[in-house]
């Protein structure tokens, strides 16, 4: 008998604790680790490189109304797999994982509340649900989002956070895009106000439509924005593109985005355009009626 063995019941080994495995965050961008509480007090913004983490619409919710409180807009259901689509595994069960590791319904949310005191309607893409692909359910989403606004004579923003349209909906996942632009010309005939705030990343049928109709273009910094992806572009034109060339900041050098914000300033400047907007408008002047002839 080994004298380990001998001395291991006088031995006293303390319990390992359990510990939470979510303390840390590691930054995409610079792999700096950050202690979670600070990440999240910094609205999910490396504190070291200021990249912009992606957050979904329960944070973007949470940040943009007034004192964070709001209430969702019932969103119309649609048929889950109008092709019945299959690649590598079914549409539908692609569906059901991207359900259960979100424990959202689809890739959008819409909720209204106020924004500097103003009512406000708020779309938000989820880029963790399937890519925040639009589909049939992202288009009526929007259409509902727009109509909500209408009826509460209210403006609407949009969050946007896509890598395109749905492949497995194909030529429906495609309409979606003149629909939402029906959608923002009735706002539009409603003199509402329709802001968008493009994140990271906003690309494909999404950048095509509705990503880039608002009447206020807004970008978070290093927001990837674009239609065809950087590789498929340089194959195409046969050269290189510039450095940064489809981020956020490139496209305001450009004359694309109205202003690129930090997500620290978002809600103070989201306030105050839609307090702008939302001035008492003065009547349209009618045309004088022609004087009767003689």
């Amino acid at each position: 008998m080994s004298w380990l063995t001998r001395l291991r019941p006088k031995l006293k080994f303390p319990r390992r604790r359990d510990t939470p495995d979510n303390l840390w965050h590691k930054c995409r961008n610079c792999g700096q680790m950050i202690f979670r509480k600070d990440f999240l007090a910094n609205l999910s913004v490396c504190s070291h490189c200021d990249f912009h983490e992606r957050i979904g619409p329960a944070e973007r919710f949470a940040q943009l109304f007034d004192g964070g409180a709001h209430e969702r807009v019932a969103l119309p259901a649609v048929k889950e797999d109008p092709l019945h689509f299959k690649d590598q595994k079914k549409y539908v069960d692609r569906i059901r994982e991207a359900r259960a590791s979100t424990g959202a319904d689809e890739a959008v949310a819409v909720a209204h509340g106020r924004v500097g005191g103003v009512e406000t309607v708020v779309l938000v893409q989820d880029f963790a649900f399937m890519a925040g692909s639009m589909g049939l359910a992202v288009g009526e989403a929007f259409l509902a989002a727009a109509r909500e606004a209408i009826a509460r004579k209210c403006p609407m923003v949009a969050f946007t956070a896509a890598g395109g349209a749905r492949m497995q909906e194909g030529i429906l996942s495609l309409m979606q895009m003149p629909r939402t632009t029906v959608a923002i010309a009735e706002l539009r005939e409603a003199r509402l106000p329709y802001i968008v705030v493009l994140t990271d990343p906003t690309t494909g049928g999404v950048t095509a439509s509705y990503a880039m109709l608002g009447d206020v273009q807004l970008a978070e910094p290093g927001a990837l924005i674009g239609f065809a992806g950087r590789r498929v572009i340089e194959q195409t034109i046969r050269e290189k593109l510039p450095d940064g060339f489809q981020r956020s900041e490139y496209l305001y050098d450009h004359g694309m985005l109205d202003q690129v914000v930090p997500r620290r300033e978002l809600r103070a400047t989201l306030a105050r355009l839609i307090g702008l907007l939302m001035l008492p408008k003065p009547a349209l002047p009618r045309a004088p009626l022609p004087a009767p002839q003689a």
